[in-house]
């Protein structure tokens, strides 16, 4: 054994060695951990300086930040689409089936297992009936029907231009009627002239549902990616590439190499993304209102949701892990540390899926046809963070209201905050907009989600870190239970190769180098 072989093995390093070699793998979590520190510390520090900040100012302060999310947003496209595509077609349409079911089955039981947790939590401690009311302050994002939303994924699903899915999406937004407001100002305005008797009278003749009809539903084409769509349609592509053998692999080949390329791409971006952070989280700390306020008011709903989210994310989670895949579940959170921390810098699962690609491939060991399958599609309807904060959020409005809670809406709420949540967009605060379906199903005064978004932003981020984590379990656990299934394609890929008369071997497809996206270079 040669002496270089020697000092990097662990049992012959000394405590100093030990210490250079793990800053040395573990570089890039070092500098995001310390960014977030860092942003915390500089934003709560510039609170105090005089004058105020400006709201120019706060927005210079989060340039390098905003950077960030449009590099991250701009890789969101090209690496969704051809890891999709990769992944299916790397893959027999069998195993595609077999993997998509397992990938669902998970995503479905966590979530439903999120929801259940929040709400024993929200109804135990009950935070709405202790400390300050909380401020009403913003408005609501506006009138919301549960039917149109559910209706709106599935236009979402299936959009009618591949092209305008890459920015835009189907919305249906409730407008009002201007013949509608017409006839009831008039009815309003007759009903002047009449007695006190008459009024009362004619107001007690207008129903809800007549009021409900001054406004109409329409589908408006509002800006965003179209993620569930370019999803569906990568998945499609995908499959159909699986069947037509030879003649697709050149399609195939394309999209492998524009994968390869997004990779390549985002190893350059992950490393700005400690400096992006920083400025973030310290322009989301200038820019708070009042904090002690809030905090005081919103404490209780606050330790809540944080409490449902530590023991979903380190017990619920880690627990389904060991029991499918028998290995150390906390060593595997290890290994997507990095993911974790980025999410709650950008606070968006879809900007953080590069990184959270890299880290199931490169530090877990995960096989890339797993993980270009099931993380993307995770991304886009896996949301246990944001489904455990909507029952939360919705029982705690009702606690601070005085409002019915009985079993059935409980039940009613689990149920819609588990569909709400697979809706959810994986950008920042969305939650807030599915939140509000669920306050319709239980027929609470939607207006009153703005009792909780003083504080939302920074739960945002912690949810966010939820359902990235949940994301990389569901990959690992779908990777473990199809390791036969890929044997075999690798053993039946082997075989072709040999009729074919190619020596080159198995393509090894798991890198587990333990490094967090450096080379294995030394430095």
């Amino acid at each position: 054994m040669e002496a270089g072989e020697l000092e990097e093995k662990p049992e012959y390093l000394t405590k100093g060695q030990k210490v250079k070699r793990f800053f040395r793998k573990n570089l890039l979590l070092v500098f995001l951990i310390c960014a977030l520190i860092c942003g915390i510390a500089l934003g709560a520090g510039l609170r105090y300086v005089e004058p105020k900040f400006t709201a120019r100012q706060v927005l210079y302060l989060g340039y390098p930040g905003e950077l960030l999310m449009n590099m991250l947003k701009m890789l969101i496209l090209p690496l969704i689409v051809s890891s999709l595509v990769s992944g299916m077609a790397s893959l027999d349409a069998r195993a595609s089936g077999v993997m998509g079911l397992r990938a669902v089955v998970y995503y479905m039981t966590t979530t439903l297992l999120a929801v259940i947790l929040g709400i024993i939590l929200v109804v135990v401690i009950e935070p709405g009936k202790k400390g300050g009311t909380p401020d009403n302050t913003g408005s609501p994002k506006g009138k919301i029907d549960p039917v149109d939303t559910f209706l709106d994924l599935l236009r979402q699903a299936f959009p009618s231009n591949l092209i305008e899915a890459c920015f835009r999406k189907p919305l249906t937004e409730q407008v009002l009627d201007e013949d509608a407001m017409k006839m009831r100002d008039e009815m309003m305005n007759t009903t002047m002239t009449t007695t006190l008797s008459t009024v009362a009278a004619n107001l007690s003749n207008i129903t809800a549902p007549e009021l409900e009809d001054i406004y109409k539903p329409v589908v408006t084409q509002v800006e965003g990616m179209n993620v569930l769509g370019l999803v569906v349609f990568s998945i499609a592509l995908g499959i159909t590439i699986i069947k037509l053998g030879e003649k697709g692999k050149p399609l195939k080949d394309l999209f492998d190499s524009l994968n390869e390329a997004t990779m390549k791409l985002i190893y350059v971006v992950i490393w700005y993304s400690p400096i992006g952070v920083m400025f973030l989280v310290a322009a989301k700390v200038v820019e708070m209102d009042d904090p002690e306020k809030t905090f005081q008011q919103l404490a209780y709903y606050f330790l809540t949701v944080m409490a449902g989210l530590t023991i979903h994310g380190f017990v619920s989670l880690p627990l389904v892990y060991f029991l499918f895949v028998r290995k150390n579940p906390f060593k595997f959170i290890y290994g997507v540390l990095q993911a974790i921390v980025t999410a709650i810098g950008t606070s968006s699962s879809s900007a953080t899926l590069p990184v959270t690609l890299r880290c199931l491939e490169e530090n877990n060991g995960v096989d890339p046809r797993v993980c270009k399958f099931v993380a993307p599609v995770g991304a886009t309807i896996n949301m246990d963070g944001t489904a455990l904060y909507e029952a939360v959020a919705v029982i705690f409005i009702g606690q601070v209201r005085n409002l019915d809670l009985g079993i059935g809406n409980v039940i009613t709420v689990s149920i819609t905050a588990t569909a709400a949540a697979i809706g959810a967009a994986g950008v920042p605060q969305a939650g807030l907009v599915t939140m509000v379906i669920v306050l319709t199903a239980v027929g609470f005064p939607t207006e009153d989600v703005t009792l909780i978004l003083a504080i939302d932003w920074l739960l945002d981020r912690f949810r966010t870190a939820i359902n990235v984590l949940g994301d990389a379990f569901g990959a690992g656990i779908v990777a473990h239970l199809s390791r036969k299934d890929l044997e075999k394609m690798d053993a039946s890929d082997e075989s072709l190769r040999k009729e074919n008369g190619e020596t080159n071997g198995v393509i090894t497809h798991a890198h587990d180098n333990g490094s967090f996206g450096l080379d294995d270079t030394k430095m």
